[in-house]
C-alpha cells in the first residue's frame, strides 16, 4: 500500500469526481481510497500498478488533470517536479519566479511547453512537468535557468540547443 499526500484543493476535486478515480484503478489494477480528514490517498494493489497511480495521483495533486496525469500509465511517460521551497530563499522571489516562469499571458509557459513537448503545472511553490524523457529535460533547462536569475532569452536558446541536440541524436539511433 502506498500514501499520497495531496494539497487538500485537489483532493476534494478528486472525491467529487469519482469517475475519474475510477479510471485510474481500472488503469493501474488498484484500488484507490480517499481520505479528506487527513489529506491523503491510499493506493493499494500489484507493486507496479500501485507506484503507477501514486504516480497519477500525485500529478493530479500538484495541478495536472487528470487525463493528462494517466498519460503516466504510458511506459515513455515521466513527472517531475521542482520544488521553488528548495531553490529560493524568500516568498517574494518565489513569486518573482513563477511569474517570470509563467510569463506575460501565460506565454513564456506555452512557448517552453511547444518546444520542448512537455506538459507543464505551476501550483503552490512547484513547477511539475510530464512527458517523455528528454522533453522533460528540455522544459527543466529552461525553468531552471529561470530560478538562477538568467534572462528569457537564455532559457530559450538553451532549451533550444538542448531540443536540437535531442533531435540529432534520435536521428542518429535511428540509423
Amino acid at each position: 500500500m502506498q500514501t499520497v499526500y495531496i494539497p487538500k484543493e485537489r483532493l476534494r476535486r478528486l472525491k467529487q469526481d469519482r469517475g475519474q478515480v475510477s479510471r485510474v484503478e481500472k488503469l493501474c489494477n488498484c484500488k484507490i481510497s480517499i481520505d479528506t480528514d487527513n489529506e491523503f490517498v491510499e493506493v493499494s494493489g500489484e507493486a507496479y500498478g500501485e507506484y503507477t497511480a501514486k504516480n497519477i495521483v500525485y500529478a493530479f495533486g500538484r495541478g495536472f488533470e487528470m487525463d493528462l496525469a494517466c498519460k503516466l500509465s504510458e511506459m515513455d511517460y515521466y513527472f517531475s517536479s521542482i520544488n521553488l521551497d528548495e531553490a529560493l530563499s524568500s516568498e517574494k522571489r518565489i513569486k518573482q519566479v513563477k511569474a517570470r516562469i509563467i510569463g506575460e499571458s501565460g506565454r513564456t509557459k506555452t512557448y517552453i511547453e511547444q518546444v520542448s513537448g512537455a506538459k507543464i503545472s505551476i501550483y503552490g511553490n512547484t513547477v511539475s512537468f510530464i512527458g517523455r524523457i528528454e522533453e522533460i529535460n528540455e522544459a527543466e533547462t529552461a525553468v531552471n535557468t529561470l530560478i538562477d536569475g538568467g534572462t528569457h532569452r537564455l532559457a530559450y536558446i538553451k532549451m533550444e540547443a538542448a531540443h536540437r541536440k535531442n533531435k540529432a541524436d534520435a536521428k542518429k539511433a535511428a540509423f
